[in-house]
């Protein structure tokens, strides 16, 4: 006797999904999760008596399948605060307003102006080159992943503000700096999204909306009729001819016919398997890092400066807080900051003091937004990378010559073992829609394996 036909490793979106997928198939699946909640990179906290949303936040363009699970949950979502006010630009010293739309136009000198278009065009027609599926086969792939970011930036960008453009939009897509980038990497990950400008933009682009209340809702609701074991963590997998056998830290043993290991590449890596896993597949959560990011939240009495004619959306290139975003409540009963640390700014604020931390992001949101940013209601930070069962965000990274040498590993089975995840989607990878698609494409693999 099995305990289930599959044991599902980690209770976020995509474990959660691919559990769902099974169970209205009529299978049975087990879902262990380290944690004492389910949601995994999706968490969500209070701050003033209102939510926020510690990990993944937006739902936006193209994300048909979150859109599909919010209503069919009887959830609802609101647009993230774009319509009215001012985006702030501050690149290399100089600072400038920009329209809300995606699209629009930034108000820079005529010849880096013309420097960011030309720059934006030839990456953009280099992104559409890749096929997402399998960026490994693009004629030039060794070229193009034997390069980091920051060259391609450094060889193509003429400008302090074209390449200062071009490298902070890495570090807030990364949460990485853009040496530690494969350009392969990123060109891949831009085509799964769509384009550049949907990844950067909130009009239209992959910012649009939030879940009112929430976005952890939507792995509480899809956990919800689930076989779901909370503070479980894995340990151990084992296969054979017959079947599986996960084992987790406490010695309790939970037998399958398949098992889908659904947290992220690294944590995936740090498992024991039996037999071990082949040395392709080892080498590559190797060489798959979690970016490192930080949020900081800071509540005021209202969203003032709304009345400054800016709607709080300000990039960068001075950081720690390079991306800032208005994420108060529907209604603007507060006013709610949220600033973004990450990658290289965000390995070295994370060692400094409490206080030190906490000045340097009001400086920063003083800087932007005007003197009233310095005396929040309630200051709230979350380390993602140093969460025991995360360990970084918002995803994985290839470094160069990872997706050349190792690309064909990542989604393939190992025997009765299978992967889940948003950095294992083909479309939108790295955002909630692509853990959502990722988890049901890899149960759809099972079932359709045991229809044969």
């Amino acid at each position: 006797m099995r305990d289930a036909d599959v044991v599902v490793v980690g209770a976020g979106l995509a474990g959660l999904s691919a559990a769902r997928t099974l169970l209205d198939a009529g299978r049975s699946a087990i879902v262990l999760e380290a944690r004492d909640r389910v949601g995994g990179r999706t968490e969500g906290d209070v701050i003033d008596g209102h939510p926020v949303e510690l990990g993944g936040t937006w739902i936006g363009e193209g994300h048909s399948e979150m859109y599909r699970l919010v209503a069919d949950l009887g959830l609802e979502t609101f647009p993230t605060w774009n319509d009215a006010g001012s985006l702030l630009l501050d690149l290399s010293g100089k600072r400038s307003r920009l329209a809300p739309t995606k699209g629009a136009t930034p108000k820079l000198n005529p010849i880096a102006l013309a420097d960011l278009a030309q720059g934006l065009a030839r990456y953009g027609r280099l992104a559409r080159s890749v096929n997402p599926r399998a960026p490994w086969t693009h004629p030039k792939a060794e070229t193009l992943d034997g390069q980091t970011y920051e060259t391609w930036v450094r060889r193509n960008l003429r400008t302090p503000t074209g390449r200062a453009y071009f490298r902070v939009l890495a570090e807030a897509v990364y949460a990485a700096d853009p040496a530690d980038l494969s350009l392969l990497h990123t060109l891949f990950y831009t085509a799964s999204n769509g384009d550049l400008e949907t990844l950067a933009s909130t009009d239209r682009g992959a910012q649009k909306d939030r879940v009112a209340g929430g976005s952890v809702q939507v792995a509480e609701g899809l956990a919800t009729g689930l076989d779901v074991r909370l503070n479980t963590p894995v340990r151990r997998i084992a296969q054979d001819a017959d079947g599986i056998t996960v084992t987790a830290g406490d010695g309790t043993a939970f037998t399958g016919r398949h098992v889908i290991v659904a947290v992220p590449p690294t944590l995936a890596g740090r498992l024991d398997y039996d037999p071990l896993l082949p040395a392709w597949r080892d080498q590559l959560t190797q060489r798959a890092p979690a970016g490192t990011v930080v949020k900081c939240f800071a509540s005021y009495p209202t969203p003032f400066w709304r009345e400054e004619d800016l709607n709080g959306q300000a990039v960068s290139d001075t950081g720690p807080v390079k991306v800032t975003f208005d994420v108060s409540p529907p209604g603007a009963e507060i006013g709610v900051l949220l600033g973004f640390v990450e990658g290289g700014d965000a390995r070295r604020w994370q060692r400094l003091p409490d206080g030190e931390r906490r000045r340097q992001v009001l400086d920063c949101f003083t800087g932007y937004f005007g003197p009233a940013a310095a005396t929040p209601m309630t200051y709230l930070e979350k380390d993602w990378s140093a969460e025991e069962f995360t360990r970084g965000c918002y995803g994985a990274h290839f470094a160069p010559g990872t997706w050349t040498s190792y690309g064909p590993a990542l989604r393939e089975p190992i025997g009765r073992i299978h992967w889940a995840g948003a950095e294992y989607a083909v479309e939108w990878s790295g955002y909630m829609e692509g853990a959502v698609r990722s988890g049901r494409h890899t149960a759809g693999e099972i079932l359709r394996a045991a229809n044969r």
